[in-house]
C-alpha cells in the first residue's frame, strides 16, 4: 500500500460534494457497463491501495473546540482528548478515502454499521498528531457488501522520534445492492441488534435516559462538521426516505462512552453495533453496565422494543 501525503486534513464539505458527485458517477457506471470504476481483471470490486497521510496536525487551538464537544457529549472537561474526539479529527480523512475516484462504493446511501475503537495511549491538548486513513477488508454482506475504513493518530515525538500509535478507529460500512463475484448472497446471521418481531425482545432496567430534541443532528453536526442532510431536518431527511432527522451514530456511542465514566480508565477498547436509527426529536433508554472485563452499554427506543446500538467499553 502506498502512502499519500496532504499537506492539511481535508474540509467535510467539499468531501461530501465530491462523495455526491463520485456517487452518481457509480449509479451511472452500474446501470450503463463502461462507465465508472473498472473492476480489477479478475472480476473483483477492488479497494484502492492507497492511505492518506497528514502530518504536523496541532492541538494547541483546540481549546474551545474541545470544550463545546465535551459539553454536548457530557464529557469531563479535562485536557485529555477522548477516543470520540479523536474520530471526529480523524473521520475526514478516512471520508477522502471514500471519494477517491477509484473507490469503487458509492459515499451516498453507506449504512454504518459497526465501529471498533482503541485509545491506546492519552492524548491531550498540546500534543502534534500525525492521521493515517485507508480502506480494507471489503467482503460479502446479506445485504450487499461491507468494507472497513480505518484510521489512526500517531503522537508527534518531541525529541525526534517515530511517531508513537495513540487511537485506531475501525469504521464499518454497509453498500446496500452490491455482490462480489460467485457470492450467492451468503446466508449471515442477523446481527443480534437486528431482526424479529419488536415483542421478542424484553429490554432490561435502563440506568438512564436521554430526551434529545430535534436540534441534536444540527448541534453534533456543528462540532463533527458531519452536515449529511439525514442529520440536519426533517425536510432533507425525507428526501432520503426518513420520517424526521436522525442521530448521529457516533453522537449515541460517544455519549454512551461518556456515561461510562471514569472507571473506562485513560486507555480503553471502545466498540458499537449500530441497529435502528435515533429518530429526532426522541426518547432512548439507556442501560450501562458493569461487566467481567469493563462495562457494556444498550439504547433502544423508550416507547417501542426496538434497539438503536450496543456496544462495549472495556479499560486496556
Amino acid at each position: 500500500m502506498s502512502v499519500e501525503t496532504l499537506p492539511a486534513l481535508p474540509g467535510l464539505a467539499g468531501l461530501y460534494a465530491r462523495g455526491a458527485a463520485s456517487s452518481g458517477r457509480i449509479a451511472a457506471g452500474r446501470a450503463l457497463p463502461g462507465r465508472g470504476p473498472a473492476p480489477a481483471s479478475d472480476g473483483l470490486l477492488t479497494l484502492p491501495r492507497v492511505a492518506y497521510r497528514v502530518a504536523g496536525v496541532t492541538t494547541d487551538g483546540l481549546a474551545s473546540h474541545l470544550r463545546d464537544y465535551q459539553r454536548l457529549l457530557h464529557e469531563p472537561g479535562t485536557d485529555a482528548l477522548p477516543a470520540g474526539y479523536l474520530h471526529v479529527l480523524a473521520f475526514p480523512l478516512a471520508t477522502a478515502v471514500m471519494v477517491r475516484g477509484d473507490f469503487p462504493l458509492p459515499l451516498l446511501g453507506m449504512v454504518h454499521l459497526a465501529n471498533d475503537v482503541t485509545l491506546s495511549r492519552p492524548v491531550v491538548l498540546g500534543d502534534v498528531l500525525e492521521v493515517h486513513a485507508w480502506a480494507e477488508g471489503l467482503r460479502p454482506h446479506r445485504r450487499g457488501v461491507q468494507v472497513d475504513l480505518v484510521a489512526e493518530v500517531r503522537v508527534e515525538d518531541r525529541a525526534g522520534g517515530e511517531p508513537q500509535l495513540a487511537w485506531r478507529g475501525v469504521s464499518t460500512y454497509l453498500a446496500k445492492g452490491f455482490h462480489l463475484p460467485d457470492d450467492d448472497a451468503p446466508e449471515q446471521a442477523a446481527p443480534a441488534t437486528e431482526g424479529g418481531p419488536e415483542g421478542a425482545w424484553v429490554p432490561p432496567l435502563p440506568t438512564g435516559r436521554w430526551a434529545l430534541p430535534g436540534s441534536t443532528g444540527r448541534a453534533y453536526a456543528a462540532i463533527s462538521g458531519d452536515r449529511n442532510p439525514i442529520h440536519l431536518s426533517a425536510l432533507s431527511a425525507k428526501a432520503f426516505g426518513f420520517p424526521r432527522a436522525i442521530a448521529h451514530g457516533m453522537y449515541t456511542a460517544a455519549r454512551a462512552l461518556a456515561e461510562v465514566g471514569p472507571s473506562r480508565g485513560a486507555t480503553y477498547r471502545w466498540t458499537v453495533e449500530f441497529a435502528k436509527p435515533v429518530l429526532l426529536p426522541g426518547t432512548v433508554d439507556v442501560a450501562i453496565r458493569p461487566a467481567d472485563s469493563g462495562h457494556t452499554y444498550l439504547g433502544w427506543a423508550s416507547t417501542r422494543r426496538l434497539r438503536h446500538f450496543q456496544g462495549e467499553v472495556t479499560p486496556l
